[in-house]
């Protein structure tokens, strides 16, 4: 993709740039650099206020369509949007699940009357969203998910019954979209439905799961008979995955520079303590933060390439290195963050043990290689759907009855 800005997206950075600089201030200004990877947790309340600040100056969905309450941005625009964010120190979104992910696929999949009940809440910036896709025994492995939904017409509901797991912010949450098999004998990718689901209500328990860093913005769930209306599941019963496909794409869409920019502003801290702290000095950290900044290059215009896919989520080919690709760079820019750091990064005087901002990130980038597919699955992604390799062989073990 050839991406280049015109006088008018130009005029529109300054835009974004002078709003962000008006209004992070006061209340807001304690939020700078803070809710990112490691330190989701911070500041939740205030975060959910700044949502609504972004929704009163027009500056959430930005790409949505105006039709849905968006500002209809183009692909430049969108980018000019995320990196002046992140450049601006804006705040993690709280509300990012929902405006990237719930809300794109409502648009693509959903009813008109699904349209009208839940996107003007996440433009809003009043009804955050979480995500329930993953399940002990089904995390990379999606399409093993055994979470029921089974539908009780008497009550014109779906039931759903099941455990999901690493939900991020369901303790803040509003609704959760949720895979669960409405077939009980299908198996793999049939089978399957793609629900819009309350999390206020009675047959929904959201366990807290503590993390090496203290924190816990991720939870287990747990669903004993919930319920759906008949009316809030995306798509017919079995259509499930195609849904799920779909959002996924747009996880990997333009958002991403915006991600990207946040990773510019921990490489731009890493540097400066290094002129400071004189672990520039040391030629192998020099050409480590030189091999980070090409790094973080390659993976901004490998994005540029792969942001022209349709309106339903899909995308280049080039969309499935990127998850394994930044994942593993920053693996790798946490644990230069330490050495740069040196012997210091590993002391803490006394507890409660406060995590600098760099340490949670080192420790929070632990779990950039598992989640959302670990770099394992990821692999096969590529050898199987982009290369047309054969699929990794499945084995089958028998357990012989001891008696």
């Amino acid at each position: 993709m050839q991406l280049s800005f015109s006088a008018e997206d130009e005029q529109f950075r300054e835009e974004v740039a002078g709003w962000l600089q008006r209004n992070l201030t006061g209340e807001f200004e304690q939020l700078k650099f803070r809710g990112g990877p490691g330190d989701e947790h911070m500041f939740p309340q205030e975060r959910k206020a700044w949502e609504q600040k972004l929704a009163e100056g027009g500056w959430t969905c930005v790409g949505w369509p105006r039709a849905y309450g968006g500002r209809g941005c183009s692909i430049e625009q969108q980018v000019i949007f995320f990196e002046e964010y992140a450049r601006a120190g804006a705040p993690g979104r709280v509300g990012h699940i929902g405006e990237g992910l719930a809300g794109p696929t409502i648009i693509a999949f959903g009813s008109q009357a699904q349209k009208e009940k839940y996107l003007p809440g996440i433009v809003a910036g009043t009804e955050l969203w979480c995500q329930g896709y993953s399940e002990p025994g089904a995390g990379s492995d999606l399409a093993n998910v055994r979470t029921r939904a089974r539908f009780d017409a008497t009550r014109n509901q779906w039931l759903i019954t099941g455990q999901k797991v690493w939900t991020s912010l369901a303790h803040e949450s509003d609704y959760c979209f949720i895979i669960a098999r409405t077939d009980p004998d299908s198996a793999a990718h049939q089978g399957l439905g793609f629900f819009l689901v309350k999390m206020d209500q009675p047959g929904i328990e959201i366990r807290p799961i503590q993390q090496i860093t203290g924190t816990s913005e991720f939870n287990e769930v747990f669903f004993d008979d919930a319920e759906c209306g008949a009316d809030d599941i995306v798509g017919a019963p079995g259509e499930g995955w195609k849904v799920a496909m779909g959002l996924l794409g747009f996880e990997r869409g333009v958002s991403t520079l915006g991600q990207q920019m946040l990773f510019q502003n921990e490489l731009d801290e890493i540097v400066n303590i290094a002129r400071d702290n004189g672990a520039a000095r040391d030629p192998v950290i020099r050409q480590r933060i030189a091999d980070a900044h090409i790094g973080l290059k390659i993976m901004r215009y490998n994005s540029l390439r792969m942001l022209s896919g349709s309106e339903d989520g899909s995308l280049q080919q080039e969309a499935l290195i990127y998850k394994l690709y930044w994942a593993s760079w920053h693996r790798d820019l946490g644990e230069l963050a330490m050495d740069v750091l040196g012997m210091q990064s590993e002391i803490l005087e006394a507890p409660p043990y406060e995590l600098s901002r760099l340490q949670s990130m080192y420790l929070f980038v632990r779990s950039d290689t598992i989640y959302g597919g670990t770099n394992e699955i990821q692999r096969n992604i590529i050898a199987e759907r982009g290369l047309g390799m054969p699929r990794e062989p499945k084995v089958q073990i028998k357990v012989q009855d001891s008696q």
